[in-house]
């Protein structure tokens, strides 16, 4: 793609400025991230004080690489970084990560000041400063030092919380939530929000953007491009500093203004951005669209071989307006066949607690194929009487099946096997909650981005 960000995702060759040869130090760090990620690219350690690291040659300034290097990864104390970055202008280089913090975030704008002033001489583009990197799973770039192994997926995360940041990616990576970019803004003194949401729009290996942020500087731009962005695909926002105390907070953290809530909230519905109010609802929205289709109706049915579930997922599609229509007759006959006599055939489908592999089967692979289900949603509770993985194989072969594309949510629900079996599920693509409400609160985010983009009308 030839894009004026391209050489952050996917550049040919990257110097890490502040390379060190210390375990725990920064420029360690994400030197040894790089290296273990499997980056195929050429890469430059760059410290005055030292000839190898890793393995890898190390050399005493950027000016001392003969090869062309796009992309510099800055490490080093503040006050230092505008000339290293005049040396990466005379060096050709088109893009800089700039990893140290000390600037507009502590007050410090006259040194952000002098950085800008740089790059725009040079043309140089800059992310940051006061981030901690950016991974871009497709060219196996893995340049930060806040996150190790990432694993691979549809989902690009922006965030303007370093800390936060990389915890969330932690813990998504152990959810099995795959990300195809992790980018760190900090302080967005150049490259921002809007230019990202741009470049990912369009990018082939992204099926959601995911962001966190705290403020935005120029609000017109970032309107624009995220309506773009999510004419092609969802955008899901979490905009922190809703409150009054957590504005305060916003200010205190990165040195910028939180802004009225009313009016980034009217703002995101204009321009179709869904607003998540926790992290936990932010990835279980953006986890169904990077694995399963748009829903293009409503019509929606719920399988359960627990009548209490069943219920508390009901009354989650009732909040949300999510309809559950009678099962047609056809349908039911069919359904009929195969279920024991005591099977409550209503919507939600009880398969009881006897379910077998065998029944949830033929019961899921009948409801997705039938033309009067756009949705389903497919509990399971652990039990005794049927081994809660096998019973998962069975759902991910009937899905597979029936070969259809149609949004399809599981929430599994249980001890260790039934975590091993939802791992199992989301490794084949399909989506798995611990909770019902989750499934449908998730499925509901779907249907409002389906709504904007005109996918599925009222």
């Amino acid at each position: 793609m030839n894009h004026p960000l391209t050489p952050l995702f996917q550049p040919k060759a990257v110097a890490i400025i502040g390379a060190s040869h210390v375990p725990g130090k920064v420029g360690y760090a994400i030197l040894e991230n790089l290296v273990k990620g499997g980056y195929a690219g050429r890469i430059y350690p760059i410290n005055p004080h030292a000839r190898e690291i890793l393995g890898l040659k190390v050399y005493p300034s950027i000016l001392d690489v003969k090869d062309e290097v796009d992309l510099a990864v800055i490490a080093i104390p503040a006050g230092y970084v505008p000339d290293v970055l005049e040396q990466c202008g005379e060096k050709g280089v088109k893009v800089a990560a700039v990893i140290s913090s000390g600037f507009s975030e502590v007050g410090n704008v006259e040194l952000e000041e002098q950085l800008l002033e740089v790059a725009r001489r040079y043309g140089i583009r800059i992310l940051g400063p006061n981030m901690f990197g950016v991974v871009y799973s497709p060219s196996r770039l893995n340049a930060n030092f806040g996150i190790g192994e990432v694993h691979p997926g549809k989902i690009a995360f922006i965030t303007q919380s370093g800390a936060l940041g990389a915890a969330l990616a932690y813990w998504a990576t152990a959810e099995k939530i795959g990300f195809s970019a992790i980018i760190s803004v900090g302080n967005k003194a150049d490259i921002d929000d809007a230019e990202l949401l741009d470049y990912l729009a369009e990018d082939p290996n992204t099926r959601v953007v995911l962001i966190y942020m705290e403020s935005v500087k120029d609000g017109r731009k970032f309107m624009k491009s995220a309506k773009e962005c999510a004419l092609k695909k969802p955008v899901i926002v979490m905009k922190a500093g809703r409150s009054a105390k957590g504005a305060e907070a916003v200010a205190s953290h990165t040195g910028s203004l939180a802004g009225s809530d009313a009016i980034y909230d009217a703002a995101f519905k204009q321009c179709g951005v869904l607003r998540a109010i926790t992290f936990i609802e932010a990835f279980d929205w953006a986890k169904v669209m990077a694995m399963q289709p748009p829903p293009r109706g409503k019509n929606t049915v719920i399988i359960t071989n627990g009548g209490g579930l069943g219920v508390l997922a009901t009354d989650a599609c009732e909040d949300l307006g999510i309809p559950l229509p009678p099962v047609q007759e056809d349908l039911r006959r069919a359904l009929k066949a195969i279920l024991p006599p005591f099977a409550s055939l209503k919507n939600p489908i009880d398969l009881t607690g006897q379910a077998d592999e065998d029944l949830y089967y033929h019961s899921v692979k009948a409801v997705l194929e039938h033309p009067s289900v756009d949705n389903v949603i497919t509990l399971q509770c652990e039990t005794a009487l049927a081994p809660i993985l096998e019973v998962s194989k069975a759902i991910l072969d009937a899905h597979k099946d029936a070969n259809v594309e149609k949004p399809h949510l599981i929430c599994v629900i249980g001890g260790l096997r039934a975590r091993e079996a939802a791992h199992f599920l989301e490794e084949h693509s399909l989506p798995v909650y611990n909770a019902p409400e989750r499934p449908v609160s998730a499925l509901h985010a779907y249907m409002q981005w389906s709504r904007f983009t005109g996918l599925l009308s009222d």
